[in-house]
């Protein structure tokens, strides 16, 4: 019994081996074949393959076959496509940073061909895939947003539209993210002076950013917290600043959830303004 186990046993492991070795002997035939295609002088042949490794998805391989040919191709009447092919084989391997090159290139040679809508819109695209979280730079959120409203002005009839709409609404919420984060850092390093501005820019620039009563407290808090820590001789009008700033505030929102913070500002800012208190600060 032991002897048969053994003996199928055996059989089996020269199977597996015989299949990895077979296996290995047709990669490397495929390999040498297309190591050969690519030293190969044959343009007709290359511009073939290359469509037919992107339609199997083989968009690394078709973009290195384009890449040889689309030269002698540039004037001739399969040039549009061939380009249209390279800038889709790299969006397919998600390298967005080239395909967006090249998808702008396309749109410039070809304003007018028949995959100039989708570039347009794919080119806004790969702006989008490669715009950073919202606390880093937003160079390609911006290029984005506006990728996409030129797509819309270009192409107003087109099914993309909508889409392109709520992408650009979910890119600005991440510009808005961007100027919260970047105005609450000042405030959260009690930079207060320069807390107040950036605050001030963001909410004039995103009026209706869901950060607004959140970030208004913050505003009306630096303005208090500025005063302060201010020189005597300058506290008063920094003073009078934050009580006006409080009844903005306060029409604004009546049953904030900060009222008992923006109560104790009030008191202590009005009981100044009223009575004057010891200078508490040391700052300009």
């Amino acid at each position: 019994m032991k002897k048969n186990q053994y003996f199928c046993a055996t059989i089996f492991n020269m199977r597996l081996r015989l299949y990895i070795v077979l296996i290995i002997l047709v990669f490397a035939s495929s390999c040498s074949g297309y190591e050969k295609l690519l030293k190969s002088s044959d343009f007709d042949l290359k511009k073939a393959k290359a469509k037919e490794f992107y339609e199997g998805g083989q968009y690394v391989k078709s973009s290195e076959l384009l890449t040889q040919i689309l030269p002698r191709y540039r004037a001739t009447e399969e040039g549009e496509e061939l380009n249209w092919i390279y800038a889709q084989s790299y969006y397919g391997m998600k390298d967005y940073f080239m395909a967006g090159s090249y998808f702008k290139s396309f749109i410039d040679q070809f304003p007018f061909g028949k995959h100039a809508e989708e570039a347009n819109f794919l080119a806004a695209m790969c702006d989008y895939n490669i715009a950073p979280r919202s606390e880093l730079d937003q160079d390609n959120t911006n290029n984005a947003i506006e990728g996409f409203n030129v797509f819309m002005n270009r192409y107003p009839g087109s099914p993309k539209v909508e889409e392109s709409r709520k992408l650009i609404k979910e890119l600005q919420e991440k510009l808005v993210e961007k100027s919260y984060l970047s105005a609450k850092l000042y405030y959260d390093m009690k930079q207060y002076k320069a807390a107040i501005v950036a605050l001030n820019n963001s909410l004039k620039s995103y009026a209706d950013t869901k950060y607004r009563e959140e970030m208004m407290f913050l505003k009306l808090n630096s303005l208090y917290l500025y005063a302060d820590k201010s020189t005597k001789n300058k506290q008063r009008e920094r003073y009078q600043a934050a009580l006006d700033d409080y009844f903005s505030f306060m029409e604004e929102f009546p049953k904030t959830t900060y009222a008992k913070e923006v109560g104790n500002i009030f008191q202590k800012t009005n009981n100044f303004l009223k009575e004057g208190i010891p200078d508490s600060g040391v700052n300009n």
